[in-house]
């Protein structure tokens, strides 16, 4: 498959032409409205600081289904003995600068979220369409995490952690969350082990991207998360 160089344009190629790497087009710019357009057609940037924009759709896609989410053995204390507290939409901007400090698997060079995606990061979620999940021990942010949020799909950014399995149980508290509000799935994108025992797994391209177009139907919830995910 060709892979597309963008121009100023708001828009990109078709998605089922991404190539078996998942590369579908290089260029353009990370501002908010091609950020919301990309994401809606299940694209997302991922790309080393120094080099140009990558645009990526890979096949197969890593997603996790809410109902599906594993809460392993050594979990199920920290459940039970409440050792965490759990937030939405409290602290993004500490969450997202925690993920900055996190390099992604096969990233090189300095962090893969720069300044500039940061920046449109934090303009989506003052719009009220990206969403933190802040993970408190007493009063300090142990770990967090942060996605898109799209209708019945949550779209997956990054996450990290300063304590043991906080991520973790951040991330099931927000999958169950998402079920009882009757989401479809959490995107993971790419496949990691760490989201592997959490219960995420492959499915195809083509499966993903059907998902997305009956999702343009769907309403999107908007604002604050902390008082709905909690009611």
């Amino acid at each position: 498959m060709p892979i597309f160089w963008l121009t100023d344009e708001i828009s990109f190629p078709d998605p089922h032409l991404a190539s078996e790497e998942g590369i579908l087009a290089v260029g353009g710019d990370l501002s908010v409205e091609r950020l919301l357009l990309a994401y809606k057609i299940g694209l997302y940037p991922w790309f080393n600081p120094e080099d140009p924009i990558l645009w990526w759709c890979p096949d197969p896609r890593f997603v996790v289904f809410p109902n599906e989410v594993k809460i392993s053995k050594s979990m199920r204390p920290y459940f039970n003995q409440k050792k965490y507290t759990v937030t939405f939409d409290q602290n993004f901007k500490d969450v997202i600068n925690g993920c900055q400090k996190i390099p992604r698997k096969g990233q090189t060079g300095s962090t893969w979220l720069t300044d500039t995606l940061k920046s449109s990061f934090i303009a989506l979620h003052e719009m009220g369409i990206c969403h933190s999940v802040e993970i408190w021990k007493e009063d300090e942010l142990v770990g967090g995490l942060y996605g898109i949020s799209m209708g019945k799909c949550f779209f997956g950014e990054s996450m990290f952690a300063k304590a043991p399995n906080a991520s973790k149980f951040g991330f099931i508290t927000l999958a169950q969350k998402l079920e009882e509000k009757g989401y479809w799935f959490i995107d993971c994108q790419q496949p990691t082990d760490h989201l592997k025992r959490l219960g995420a797994r492959g499915i195809p391209r083509a499966e993903f991207l059907s998902y997305l177009s009956k999702n343009e139907e769907e309403e999107t919830k908007i604002g604050n998360w902390n008082d709905w995910l909690n009611n």
